[in-house]
Protein backbone atom coordinates (compact mmCIF):
# COMPACT_ATOMS: atom_id res chain seq x y z
CA UNK A 1 0.00 0.00 0.00
CA UNK A 2 3.01 2.43 0.83
CA UNK A 3 4.39 1.84 -2.71
CA UNK A 4 1.16 2.06 -4.49
CA UNK A 5 0.52 5.65 -2.79
CA UNK A 6 4.24 6.70 -3.36
CA UNK A 7 4.06 5.51 -6.58
CA UNK A 8 0.64 7.88 -7.56
CA UNK A 9 2.25 11.03 -5.78
CA UNK A 10 5.27 10.21 -8.07
CA UNK A 11 3.09 10.07 -11.26
CA UNK A 12 1.04 13.55 -10.17
CA UNK A 13 4.81 15.34 -9.81
CA UNK A 14 5.76 13.87 -13.17
CA UNK A 15 2.90 15.56 -14.66
CA UNK A 16 3.00 18.70 -12.34
CA UNK A 17 6.82 20.01 -13.32
CA UNK A 18 4.91 21.13 -16.70
CA UNK A 19 2.07 22.15 -16.64
CA UNK A 20 1.30 25.47 -17.61
CA UNK A 21 1.16 28.22 -14.92
CA UNK A 22 -1.71 29.93 -17.00
CA UNK A 23 -3.89 27.77 -18.91
CA UNK A 24 -7.25 29.04 -20.60
CA UNK A 25 -10.50 27.40 -19.20
CA UNK A 26 -12.35 25.15 -21.06
CA UNK A 27 -15.98 25.65 -21.59
CA UNK A 28 -19.27 23.42 -22.86
CA UNK A 29 -21.89 24.17 -25.53
CA UNK A 30 -23.58 26.67 -22.58
CA UNK A 31 -20.14 28.77 -22.30
CA UNK A 32 -19.81 27.59 -18.63
CA UNK A 33 -16.60 25.80 -16.94
CA UNK A 34 -16.37 22.17 -17.68
CA UNK A 35 -16.57 20.77 -14.24
CA UNK A 36 -13.80 18.15 -12.72
CA UNK A 37 -16.02 14.62 -12.55
CA UNK A 38 -18.74 16.65 -14.74
CA UNK A 39 -20.72 14.59 -17.35
CA UNK A 40 -20.68 15.32 -20.86
CA UNK A 41 -21.40 14.36 -24.28
CA UNK A 42 -18.54 14.59 -26.54
CA UNK A 43 -19.95 15.75 -29.78
CA UNK A 44 -17.69 16.77 -33.28
CA UNK A 45 -17.99 21.04 -33.46
CA UNK A 46 -20.09 20.52 -37.01
CA UNK A 47 -22.70 18.26 -38.00
CA UNK A 48 -21.81 16.78 -41.14
CA UNK A 49 -21.56 13.54 -42.81
CA UNK A 50 -18.57 12.82 -40.82
CA UNK A 51 -20.04 11.20 -37.81
CA UNK A 52 -21.36 12.02 -34.56
CA UNK A 53 -20.95 11.78 -30.65
CA UNK A 54 -18.65 9.53 -28.82
CA UNK A 55 -19.24 5.88 -27.55
CA UNK A 56 -18.24 2.35 -26.82
CA UNK A 57 -18.62 -1.22 -29.03
CA UNK A 58 -18.07 -4.40 -29.93
CA UNK A 59 -15.41 -4.44 -32.91
CA UNK A 60 -13.02 -7.15 -34.28
CA UNK A 61 -13.21 -10.34 -32.14
CA UNK A 62 -14.31 -8.40 -29.00
CA UNK A 63 -17.61 -10.16 -27.03
CA UNK A 64 -17.84 -7.15 -24.94
CA UNK A 65 -18.36 -3.66 -25.86
CA UNK A 66 -14.86 -2.04 -25.30
CA UNK A 67 -14.01 -0.37 -28.56
CA UNK A 68 -14.19 3.55 -28.31
CA UNK A 69 -15.75 4.57 -31.52
CA UNK A 70 -17.45 7.89 -32.82
CA UNK A 71 -21.28 7.12 -34.16
CA UNK A 72 -21.82 7.49 -37.26
CA UNK A 73 -25.00 8.98 -37.54
CA UNK A 74 -23.83 13.05 -36.88
CA UNK A 75 -27.27 13.92 -34.84
CA UNK A 76 -26.20 11.26 -32.62
CA UNK A 77 -25.28 12.33 -29.03
CA UNK A 78 -23.25 9.12 -28.27
CA UNK A 79 -23.15 8.07 -24.62
CA UNK A 80 -22.29 10.36 -21.65
CA UNK A 81 -18.66 10.52 -20.50
CA UNK A 82 -17.00 11.53 -17.36
CA UNK A 83 -14.64 14.03 -17.89
CA UNK A 84 -11.83 13.53 -14.50
CA UNK A 85 -8.57 14.66 -13.13
CA UNK A 86 -6.80 13.72 -9.90
CA UNK A 87 -5.87 17.23 -8.87
CA UNK A 88 -8.60 18.79 -6.24
CA UNK A 89 -9.68 21.32 -8.66
CA UNK A 90 -13.78 21.87 -9.26
CA UNK A 91 -12.69 23.48 -12.98
CA UNK A 92 -11.33 21.27 -16.22
CA UNK A 93 -8.53 24.14 -17.73
CA UNK A 94 -6.79 23.12 -21.03
CA UNK A 95 -3.12 21.02 -20.32
CA UNK A 96 -4.47 19.23 -17.23
CA UNK A 97 -4.16 15.78 -16.59
CA UNK A 98 -7.08 14.12 -17.41
CA UNK A 99 -8.84 10.66 -17.42
CA UNK A 100 -12.30 10.22 -19.54
CA UNK A 101 -14.45 7.16 -18.91
CA UNK A 102 -18.22 6.23 -20.07
CA UNK A 103 -20.83 7.30 -17.21
CA UNK A 104 -21.99 3.89 -17.31
CA UNK A 105 -20.48 0.79 -18.83
CA UNK A 106 -21.64 -2.70 -19.68
CA UNK A 107 -21.94 -5.33 -17.46
CA UNK A 108 -19.00 -7.09 -19.33
CA UNK A 109 -16.36 -4.50 -18.88
CA UNK A 110 -14.27 -3.59 -15.94
CA UNK A 111 -15.23 -1.27 -13.28
CA UNK A 112 -14.40 2.13 -12.43
CA UNK A 113 -13.95 2.06 -16.63
CA UNK A 114 -11.35 4.40 -18.19
CA UNK A 115 -10.12 4.63 -21.77
CA UNK A 116 -6.86 3.43 -22.24
CA UNK A 117 -4.84 3.62 -25.20
CA UNK A 118 -3.78 -0.25 -26.85
CA UNK A 119 -1.11 -1.08 -28.97
CA UNK A 120 -2.07 -3.59 -31.63
CA UNK A 121 -0.56 -3.97 -35.16
CA UNK A 122 -1.56 -0.77 -36.20
CA UNK A 123 0.96 2.21 -36.31
CA UNK A 124 -1.72 4.49 -34.02
CA UNK A 125 -2.53 3.19 -30.66
CA UNK A 126 -6.37 2.11 -30.45
CA UNK A 127 -8.68 3.27 -27.44
CA UNK A 128 -10.42 1.14 -25.59
CA UNK A 129 -11.79 0.18 -22.15
CA UNK A 130 -9.68 -0.42 -19.46
CA UNK A 131 -9.47 -4.28 -18.87
CA UNK A 132 -7.19 -4.83 -22.73
CA UNK A 133 -3.73 -6.04 -22.56
CA UNK A 134 -0.55 -3.66 -24.33
CA UNK A 135 -2.01 -0.60 -22.43
CA UNK A 136 -0.04 2.53 -22.80
CA UNK A 137 -0.21 4.34 -19.40
CA UNK A 138 -0.10 7.72 -19.50
CA UNK A 139 -3.25 11.02 -19.54
CA UNK A 140 -5.35 12.65 -21.43
CA UNK A 141 -5.63 16.30 -22.12
CA UNK A 142 -7.80 18.66 -23.61
CA UNK A 143 -6.28 21.58 -26.30
CA UNK A 144 -8.29 24.54 -28.07
CA UNK A 145 -8.46 24.67 -31.54
CA UNK A 146 -6.55 27.40 -32.76
CA UNK A 147 -9.35 28.35 -35.57
CA UNK A 148 -12.13 30.68 -34.84
CA UNK A 149 -14.47 27.50 -35.43
CA UNK A 150 -13.89 26.83 -31.79
CA UNK A 151 -14.06 23.38 -30.42
CA UNK A 152 -10.83 21.48 -28.70
CA UNK A 153 -8.51 18.57 -29.81
CA UNK A 154 -8.11 15.76 -26.99
CA UNK A 155 -4.46 14.40 -26.46
CA UNK A 156 -2.79 11.29 -25.21
CA UNK A 157 1.07 11.70 -23.68
CA UNK A 158 2.40 8.58 -22.93
CA UNK A 159 4.19 7.87 -19.21
CA UNK A 160 7.31 7.33 -21.68
CA UNK A 161 7.36 10.19 -24.48
CA UNK A 162 7.53 13.47 -24.26
CA UNK A 163 5.56 13.82 -27.37
CA UNK A 164 1.91 13.83 -26.96
CA UNK A 165 -0.46 12.35 -30.22
CA UNK A 166 -3.51 13.60 -31.02
CA UNK A 167 -7.17 11.34 -30.42
CA UNK A 168 -8.44 11.09 -33.79
CA UNK A 169 -10.66 8.56 -36.20
CA UNK A 170 -9.22 5.52 -38.04
CA UNK A 171 -11.79 3.16 -40.04
CA UNK A 172 -11.60 -0.33 -40.16
CA UNK A 173 -13.23 -2.89 -42.34
CA UNK A 174 -16.18 -3.11 -40.63
CA UNK A 175 -16.57 1.11 -41.25
CA UNK A 176 -16.72 1.82 -37.76
CA UNK A 177 -14.88 4.94 -36.49
CA UNK A 178 -12.30 3.59 -33.97
CA UNK A 179 -10.67 6.66 -31.70
CA UNK A 180 -7.05 5.92 -32.20
CA UNK A 181 -4.37 8.23 -30.94
CA UNK A 182 -1.73 9.21 -33.77
CA UNK A 183 0.56 11.81 -34.71
CA UNK A 184 -1.57 12.93 -37.88
CA UNK A 185 -3.14 16.45 -37.17
CA UNK A 186 -5.37 15.92 -40.13
CA UNK A 187 -7.76 13.06 -38.48
CA UNK A 188 -7.81 14.35 -35.08
CA UNK A 189 -11.44 14.79 -33.66
CA UNK A 190 -12.67 18.33 -32.95
CA UNK A 191 -15.39 18.58 -30.29
CA UNK A 192 -17.17 20.43 -27.79
CA UNK A 193 -18.77 19.04 -24.53
CA UNK A 194 -22.19 18.97 -23.88
CA UNK A 195 -23.48 18.73 -20.61
CA UNK A 196 -25.66 15.94 -19.61
CA UNK A 197 -27.63 17.14 -16.84
CA UNK A 198 -26.33 19.43 -13.68
CA UNK A 199 -27.61 16.20 -11.68
CA UNK A 200 -25.11 14.09 -12.98
CA UNK A 201 -22.24 16.10 -12.18
CA UNK A 202 -19.33 13.98 -9.88
CA UNK A 203 -18.00 15.60 -6.83
CA UNK A 204 -14.20 14.54 -7.77
CA UNK A 205 -13.19 17.43 -6.12
CA UNK A 206 -14.63 17.47 -2.91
Amino acid sequence: MKFTTLFSLFLLCAFTWNLPSASADVVDTDGKLVENGGIYFLRPVIITGNGGGVEFAATGNETCPLSVIQNPDPFSNGQPVQISSPFRIRYIYEGLILNFGFAVVPPCAPTPSFWIPVKGEEEELSVKLNGYGNAVRGWFKIKSVPYDIGGYNLLFCPLDSSSCGYVGIQFDAARNRHLVVTQNADTALWVRFQRVSAASSATAYA
